[in-house]
């Protein structure tokens, strides 16, 4: 006969094996009414509690791997604290790396993070990662969570933002404006964040009856934008508005414009994404999409907590909403910044 198990269990007693867990644990959380269902299957099926096993998971480091993407960008500065801020009320130390945007790196990452015997991992994919990634983190029984980007084609827990209504907010304010030539500044790397955010701005342009003027990849830097300022204004149609993957962008061109003399919210209106605390330093602001990153890493890393307390929990895949914040770098269409290039 095959070995019964707790999952045995919980479908013979008609609830969840997290349930069947909580009561075989003595957990209070549990109803009286549940509490004696699942004991009763327990006894008719002879469930024995595999004792040694619990022990084993029992036995954890208290450390969760972090692999992010990009140090440089403040934005997941504040992910980071959004994560820590949950594991360490947990007891958990975090093991934070850096990928570069380096799938190679990011696998070392995990070699070495196994080595050090993580209880799990939250990863924002680096650019170009593969399904051998997360498929090598489940044949390996580690607890992984993606987080603002998902590699294609994979299943497992999920905690980002939905880029829609904010982005559906922004181009709406730009559309009441007035503009029409609105340029889009992408960022050169290619992952599911630029894929949703680059669709969310495609699909709020057609929703105000718009074409993109433009769109146009350049790296992710301050210096990338700043430098790429005067291609962009001296376009044979000129954009009265321009709106970026994400605030570094968004800043470089921010100055960039300015040191062209033109100015933000006055000649041309920049929008940004992701709403970094430095959005609100410049001046003009930087009005930009808000993502909420220390709420994303908050619920990364419940989901992490979640699944190494039960391994056999359902997915779950969470998308915290977002808005868009207005600030001076985006106002009304002026007649003079149309006849430039009419």
């Amino acid at each position: 006969m095959k070995r019964i198990t707790l999952l045995d269990v919980a479908q013979h007693a008609g609830v969840s094996r997290a349930t069947a867990s909580l009561v075989v644990r003595g957990s209070s959380l549990v109803s009286t009414a549940t509490r004696a269902s699942v004991e009763a299957s327990m006894v008719e099926l002879g469930y024995v509690y595999n004792l040694g096993a619990a022990r084993m998971r029992a036995s954890r480091s208290r450390t969760a791997g972090v692999i992010i993407p990009n140090l440089t960008n403040p934005f997941f500065a504040v992910l980071l604290a959004g994560i820590e801020s949950v594991l360490e009320t947990a007891g958990l130390a975090v093991i934070l790396a850096n990928s570069n945007e380096s799938a190679p790196k990011q696998d070392g990452f995990v070699n070495r993070m196994r080595e050090h015997g993580v209880d799990g991992l939250i990863v924002c994919p680096a650019e170009g990662t593969e399904q051998r990634f997360v498929e090598d983190a489940h044949r390996w029984d580690i607890p992984m969570v993606q987080t603002l980007r998902m590699v294609p084609g994979t299943s497992g827990d999920y905690a980002g933002m939905d880029p829609e209504g904010g982005m559906r907010e922004a181009i709406q304010c730009l559309a009441d404006f007035g503009h029409r030539r609105i340029g889009y500044i992408a960022a050169d790397t290619v992952h599911s964040a630029h894929t949703e955010r680059l669709a969310s701005f495609h699909t709020a342009m057609t929703e105000n009856g718009l074409e993109p003027l433009f769109v146009r990849e350049l790296q992710s830097t301050h210096h990338a934008a700043r430098m790429a300022a005067p291609d962009i204004m001296n376009r044979p149609k000129r954009p009265t508005a321009l709106v970026c993957h994400n605030d570094v962008l968004g800043l470089g061109l921010h100055r960039g414009l300015s040191d062209l003399g033109v100015m933000p919210g006055r000649d041309v209106s920049l929008v940004g994404f992701d709403n970094v605390a430095e959005a609100d330093l410049v001046r003009p602001g930087l009005a930009s999409v808000a993502t909420e990153p220390f709420k994303v890493g908050e619920t990364a890393a419940r989901l992490l907590l979640r699944r190494i307390e039960e391994p056999e929990a359902e997915i779950a895949r969470t998308a915290v909403p977002t808005y868009f914040v207005q600030r001076g770098s985006c106002g009304p269409l002026r007649s003079a910044a149309m006849a430039v290039s009419a």
